[in-house]
């Protein structure tokens, strides 16, 4: 009985398939807000751009050694212009706009990442040799091309395919300064979302071009109405066309992306999903070869397991804790750290305290989501938290500075000061009209706050807390219930905050700032 016992045990796990095991990787690849991704391997190494608009710096370049766990590395820029809007200056903003899907490339040597912004009207081409030190040479030109794809073509020249819907080829001046003038644009697809059928409400768009053993192969997102975010791929044997068209992908919303091979063989497609607050997030599918086809999925299927690498916590490749301590001449902030818009410089500081983030108020503002300098994290799913300590002696009266939660329909815990007290209060923004829904005196100096996220099956529940002595919590307001807006388009980020409605010159000091992949609370 025991031997018998035993060769069961044996045949059980010979028999259970590899992707079972803890070696797996699981979808989604990357819980976090990593949108519009543009992936491509250089030998043994890949390297991803993805979108994060109104935030700076800006394109962020993660790298990866399994295509499962990534970790940022770099950002092409450090802010794209100086304007009203992108500075939150004179009561106007780019929510939502900023640079948006980019495209990543590789090429004799260089490499090169397109973006475009809707708030400059223009095209932007950043190169560089060294993708994790730079330093990167930007190239701009109008107008602003909607979801290119840039592609070098093996007789050497350059093209972009952009547009929504009706999908258009054009072709650059070999140095990438700009549009070629002899060489008219040409509409390639007429209708690009056909393949989905003839009631299309999201036109296909965010383009990304591949060649492959001589075809060239294009990828864009459609949605049809009352459906789903779908896949749909084109190929041609010239670049110019004619193309054919295939629905590709029509299962959990998982859409926009391209292919990837791996250095023994396999093939991927890389594409996101909206998952609800937490925002857009990276899945990868499984690709096989039909007839000169790729086809997608496991019988049309996203698979929830992978035969990649086991995923490993987001901590510290996307979002980490920061303690503020930095080596002598070296206060630079993490690249896990990026501005709500433009920061202005002048009003933060990592050297003014030692062990500290400083963000002094400059200027008078009315309302949190123009104001300047808030620095920001992703959250991260299925839960996270974030935690903050925090000294409020150097603010002012009209101050407010503390933790927030950063969307259109925000929430915030934080510290109001005033000529009489301190008050401790949480603020929802669930409705056009913030409301505060607590306050508590304040008497201490140091405070401690925490902002917990359930991402769980979309539940996208916040709960905010506060302790005076950094082991006790209490809760404080009410939970609010997390919405991706559109006028935001980004997941909800994690925000440390500081701005000034009464006088200037007040000051916020954050002795740490400590993110979990966990929660405490038990509320529904």
């Amino acid at each position: 009985m025991l031997k018998m016992k035993i060769v069961i045990v044996l045949l059980w796990f010979v028999t259970v398939p590899v992707y079972a095991q803890s070696i797996a990787a699981r979808n989604p690849i990357i819980f976090a807000d990593v949108p519009d991704a543009s992936i491509i391997r250089v030998k043994n190494t890949y390297y991803m751009s993805s979108t994060t608009m109104h935030m700076n710096p800006g394109v962020p370049i993660m790298k990866s050694d399994d295509l499962v766990n990534w970790r940022l590395i770099n950002y092409a820029y450090d802010t794209l212009a100086s304007t009203a809007e992108l500075n939150l200056e004179h009561g106007k903003n780019t929510y939502g706009r900023g640079s948006w899907a980019s495209s990543l490339r590789f090429h004799k040597g260089f490499f090169y990442v397109t973006t475009f912004a809707q708030t400059t009207g223009k095209t932007y081409i950043f190169s560089t040799r060294d993708i994790e030190r730079g330093p990167w040479k930007q190239l701009s030109f109008s107008p602003a091309y909607h979801d290119h794809s840039l592609f070098f073509d093996d007789d050497g020249r350059v093209y972009m395919i952009y547009g929504a819907g009706t999908l258009r080829l054009i072709e650059l001046k070999s140095d990438l300064s700009g549009v070629k003038q002899d060489v008219s644009e040409k509409v390639i697809i007429e209708n690009a979302s056909a393949p989905a059928g003839v009631d299309i409400g999201l036109k296909a768009e965010g383009s990304q071009l591949f060649k492959i053993n001589g075809k060239y192969y294009l990828f864009n997102i459609t949605w049809p109405k009352g459906g789903m975010r779908t896949v749909v791929v084109h190929r041609a044997d010239k670049i110019s066309g004619p193309y054919e068209g295939r629905l590709s992908l029509q299962d959990l919303g998982v859409a926009q992306g391209g292919l990837i091979d791996t250095p023994d063989g396999n093939w991927y497609a890389y594409l996101f999903r909206d998952y609800g607050a937490v925002g857009r997030i990276p899945y990868l599918v499984p690709v096989k070869w039909i007839d000169g086809w790729p086809v997608l999925g496991v019988q049309g299927k996203v698979p929830e397991v992978l035969p990649l690498s086991a995923n490993k916590s987001l901590i510290p490749g996307i979002v980490n804790s920061d303690e503020f301590e930095r080596l002598e001449k070296k206060y630079s902030l993490p690249l896990v750290w990026q501005w709500n818009h433009n920061p202005d410089n002048r009003c933060w500081s990592l050297s003014a305290r030692k062990g500290f983030l400083r963000l002094t108020t400059g200027r008078i503002d009315s309302s949190f989501l123009q104001a300047r300098n808030t620095l920001t994290q992703r959250t991260v799913g299925p839960q996270c938290s974030g935690i903050i300590k925090l000294d409020v002696s150097g603010m002012k009266s009209g101050d407010f500075a503390g933790l927030s939660l950063l969307q259109r329909r925000y929430g915030l815990i934080g510290v109001k000061v005033s000529d009489e007290d301190k008050s401790i209060v949480m603020i929802s923004a669930e409705s056009d009209n913030p409301q505060e829904l607590q306050r508590i005196p304040l008497h201490e100096n140091i405070v401690f706050l925490k902002v917990e996220c359930d991402f769980r099956s979309m539940t996208d529940n916040a709960y905010f807390y506060y302790s005076v002595d950094g082991t006790h919590w209490n809760p404080i307001g009410e939970k609010i219930k997390m919405k991706y807006t559109l006028p935001h388009f980004m997941g909800y980020r994690f925000g440390l905050f500081n701005y000034a409605t009464k006088n200037v010159g007040g000051y916020a000091d954050y002795d740490y700032f400590r993110i979990e992949e966990r929660i405490t609370s038990t509320k529904p």
